[in-house]
């Protein structure tokens, strides 16, 4: 255990300073933080620590410190450990904290049930989605909470499957309310081991003072030693408390005489796992034989243990050496000095050792109980190559994907690759083996076995599929403007082998070739491979309908691909979720890309609905990981219907879940927001965040946008040359929506900046373009743009169409700006009368909603004909947080605390503790009262 030393056994019980050396291995502030977060939990304030520092610095005595407050004060404790050799195997940490709770899993909803039965193996399904294990053992953590406060231990976190990381990490951002502490033990990390844990509160472990190591040093060493000795110890061991216990363990009084070891530059960690070497190495042989079976296995299963010493001939006798040298304990459980023993025990090893430990650990491992252990220990056994253990690696893979371990599994095939005696069958392992990699987002360890892959005999079909998966990783680590270039390469290849992934690889291309806005090859040129795509093998379904649409979209022209799409967008309407053929659904693969497609043909009711369903599907199933791109989508759609309160509930949904899950942030929900409510300085930031995500690039959907909402904000602000500039810019970009959009506000911008050609320009393409989509919503901006270029009694008949078609749609923000520019025009119309009843409704409208730069607008409008425009009346539930209006909102619909909580992925208990503040801040005592009150 890290710095974990029992004092009594090293002569020191009677010295009468237990509680004094306690702190000096604990740190008093340190334990004074872990007091405080056990305080809190005991009052229902759920939260987490991270306790990080180098090895032997007291990360593991200040958990057992943890441990014996938490038990005297009535916790209940569960405890986990990471350990190096365990790595491989997914949910392994997980399960080793949360085994002894199982039986309260009884309770929870079935698609959790189901998660986490799937995941520790206990029963068959699809292997679900890792954050809904997360809510579940969330869930399972609260209702063992119920009866006492639970404290949750995790040592060497560092060294935890990355499954059990991730998720264990998910469920310390979610905890609130539930009486739960989660402390996690870390060593000095690499940025790749602190990911998982990052952003969570941390405690740093530094060294122990100069006084505070003497003070142990006396201790540990009651006999005096002579003070230039000790001086030398102290300043080695550099504070590390293990370091001041070990390194002078054994040592010759010669070599105390003068300091145990000259000084260099390695670190203490390292000095000390040398120092447990030279322990273990002068050992016997069968004991240091024994020591490295120890090391080798992972779960401390002793019976195991001797199994495998059984199988080299090692018995009993062989442990006292170990015991007597301090280096381990063997009884029903294998437990080491720290884990610097076991690694050093390990690393010293030489290879033919290794090998005739893995054997014997895989002829002692039950292959009907652990199977995968097994073929793990087989495959490490392995000098040279053997298909039969191969081919067992690869049947584990199975079995871990089939779980959710993505990771595990790329582990086995990676193995399962090496082992393999025939080139054709490891490049094809070593190509399954990249896409699962590449699956757990592992993309650089993607990269290199593709290369092995490439390197072996591969056919057509492999071949194609590996040119499509360097395309894949190249478009999630760069978005470089080669990229649909690749796709399309891969998307050829692939035609006449498998028609249904050819289609999609050059659905995948188009929609990159819009995100991307590469010149190279831009969205014109894919457009144009694309329509020489093979024809489905069936009958189309909604994502080859969406394909020829979009193809013909931007090869032909919009209003030539209007029909087309219209007919994917309504058969993906209509259809259910359907298995693709890579996995996925196509219902929610293609969701988002539809959605905003049917934003682009200014279809609203289809782009509500289609927003929707994506949320729907992504809640149904707990995918986290596609969640927050869902909600963003909602936000967006629900900001033009005008229901920015809503919309900001689901942006911040999306930033929590974000937050929760270590995935990157997702601003274009809060970006829209911001620029519709006329922030200028919100959107200034959010929009310099997605012009440097973009990379430079001046085209493609992530420009477009930025550059719309800029348009949008500068109207509103009256801003009229700024808001040109960027909506030119908008319109410009090779893409379907969002330049779309922009076309609205560049008439009014231009007409306003006294450019009456570019307004003309403008409005005549989104009159072709409204004619082709034949919906209220582009029939009623069409309208309203040739108002705002017209002049007489023309201009008013085209506001009265405007106005009457906004009306027939979802889109309340442009009604209400439609009744702003019609108000403004019969102002300087000289018709005072009728334009404060125009500029009165858009006030009352865009106030309402939250659109304040356009209500201010409206505002200075109607003060010019002589009225006072009305303030905005406070409403109680201003006081509320989004999250807490959000949970209102649901809680009023009827739903009880545990389906808010499924919903959220928030545990029953917090939703009943952020009730409490509703109620509050509301006034009201009862959910019968909440579902009386008119939300916004």
């Amino acid at each position: 255990m890290g710095g974990s030393v029992s004092l009594a056994s090293t002569g020191t019980a009677g010295l009468g300073r237990g509680a004094e050396l306690a702190d000096l291995l604990g740190r008093r502030a340190a334990r004074k933080a872990v007091g405080q977060l056990l305080a809190g939990a005991r009052a229902g304030r759920s939260g987490a620590l991270v306790v990080r520092g180098e090895a032997g610095i007291g990360k593991s005595a200040l958990l057992d410190d943890a441990r014996s407050s938490a038990t005297s004060s009535g916790f209940r404790v569960r405890h986990s450990a990471g350990v190096e050799a365990e790595t491989h195997f997914a949910f392994a940490g997980l399960h080793q904290l949360c085994a002894p709770l199982l039986d309260r899993a009884s309770a929870l909803p079935d698609p959790q049930q189901t998660a986490l039965g799937v995941a520790f193996g206990l029963r068959g399904g699809p292997a679900p989605d890792r954050f809904l294990v997360g809510l579940a053992v969330l869930n399972v953590l609260a209702e063992a909470a119920e009866e006492s406060p639970l404290l949750c231990l995790v040592d060497d976190a560092q060294w935890l499957d990355e499954a059990s990381a991730q998720i264990l990490a998910f469920v310390a951002r979610r905890v609130a309310a539930e009486r739960v502490a989660l402390v996690f033990g870390l060593r000095d990390p690499s940025e790749s081991d602190l990911r998982p844990f990052a952003g969570l509160p941390d405690l740093r472990l530094d060294g122990l003072t100069e006084t505070d190591a003497r003070t142990l040093l006396a201790a540990r060493f009651p006999t005096p030693l002579d003070d230039e000795v000790r001086d030398r110890i102290v300043a080695e061991a550099r504070g590390n408390p293990l370091a001041l216990l070990e390194l002078p363990r054994g040592a010759p009084p010669a070599q105390l005489a003068g300091g145990f070891e000259p000084p260099d530059v390695v670190s203490v960690p390292r000095r000390i796992e040398d120092a447990f070497r030279l322990r273990s190495g002068s050992l016997v042989a069968e004991t240091q034989l024994l020591l490295l079976i120890a090391a080798t296995e992972p779960t401390g299963d002793a019976a195991l243990l001797w199994r495998a010493a059984g199988q080299l001939g090692i018995g009993p006798e062989a442990a006292g050496p170990a015991e007597a040298a301090g280096l381990v304990e063997i009884d029903t459980r294998v437990r080491f000095r720290h884990p610097l023993v076991r690694s050093a025990v390990y690393r010293a090893a030489t290879p033919p050792d290794h090998r005739r430990v893995h054997g014997a650990l895989a002829a002692a491992t039950d292959p009907q109980v652990d199977p995968d252990r097994r073929a793990w220990h087989r495959g490490q056994a392995v000098l040279g190559t053997d298909e039969e253990v191969a081919a067992e690696l690869e049947r584990s893979a199975g079995r871990a994907r089939a779980r959710g371990g993505l990771a595990a599994a790329a582990a086995f095939l990676q193995r399962a690759a090496e082992l393999s005696p025939e080139p054709a069958d490891r490049a094809s392992r070593a190509l399954a083996a990249a896409h699962t990699k590449y699956e757990a987002g592992a993309f650089e360890a993607a990269t290199e076995l593709l290369a092995i892959a490439a390197g072996g005999p591969l056919d057509t079909r492999q071949r194609a599929r590996l040119r499509l998966l360097h395309a894949r990783i190249a478009f999630h680590r760069t978005h470089d403007s080669d990229v649909p270039e690749m796709l399309l390469d891969a998307a050829r290849k692939l035609g006449p082998l498998d028609p249904a992934l050819s289609r999609e690889t050059y659905l995948h291309a188009l929609d990159a070739a819009t995100i991307t806005g590469g010149r190279e090859r831009g969205v014109l040129e894919v457009a144009e491979a694309a329509r020489d795509a093979p024809p489905p093998p069936g009958p189309p379904g909604p994502a080859d309908l969406l394909l020829d649409g979009l193809a013909t979209t931007f090869s032909k022209g919009y209003e030539a691909g209007v029909p087309d799409l219209r007919r994917a967008l309504e058969a993906l309407r209509d259809d259910e979720p359907q298995t693709g053929p890579t996995g996925d659904a196509d219902g929610r693969r293609w969701l988002w890309l539809a959605s905003r497609t049917a934003a682009g043909l200014f279809d609203d009711e289809l782009s509500y609905l289609l927003a929707a369903r994506n949320v729907r599907l992504a809640r149904e199933a707990g995918a986290l990981a596609a969640l927050p791109a869902a909600l963003v989508l909602l936000s967006t759609t629900l900001t033009f219907t005008g229901e920015f309160a809503h919309a900001t509930e689901l942006a911040a949904e999306a930033d929590e879940i974000t937050q929760a899950t270590g995935a990157a942030p997702l601003g274009y929900g809060r970006l829209l927001l911001a620029a519709w409510r006329g922030d200028r300085a919100e959107t200034a930031e959010l929009h310099a965040a997605s012009v440097e995500e973009s990379a430079g690039r001046r085209d493609g959907t992530e420009v477009a946008f930025a550059q719309y909402v800029m348009s949008l904000l500068c109207n509103g602000l009256g801003d009229y040359p700024a808001a040109q500039d960027a909506a030119v810019l908008a319109c410009e970009a090779h893409e379907l929506t969002h330049s779309n959009l922009a076309l609205p506000e560049l008439v009014e911008a231009a007409t306003r900046a006294g450019q009456p050609e570019r307004a003309t320009a403008a409005l005549r393409q989104l009159s072709s373009r409204a004619k082709a989509s034949g919906t209220p919503w582009a029939l009623g901006l069409a309208a309203r743009s040739r108002a705002l270029t017209t002049t007489g009694p023309a201009a008013e008949e085209h506001y009265h169409e405007a106005i009457e078609r906004l009306r027939q749609c979802r889109i309340a923000t442009h009604l209400a700006r439609t009744h702003l520019v019609y108000g403004e025009w019969l102002r300087r119309e000289g018709r005072r009368q009728d334009a404060r009843e125009q500029l009165r409704t858009a006030h009352d409208q865009l106030t309402d909603m939250g659109a304040e730069a356009f209500a201010a607008r409206a505002a200075r409008e109607l003060r010019a004909t002589g009225e006072h425009p009305r303030s905005r009346t406070a409403q109680p539930t201003d006081a509320l947080t989004a999250q807490e209006l959000h949970i209102a909102r649901l809680v009023a619909t009827g739903a009880t605390s545990r389906e808010v909580a499924e919903r959220l992925f928030l545990s029953p208990r917090t939703i009943e503790a952020h009730l409490r503040n509703i109620f509050r801040k509301l006034g009201i005592s009862s959910r019968r009262q909440l579902r009386e009150l008119r939300l916004p």
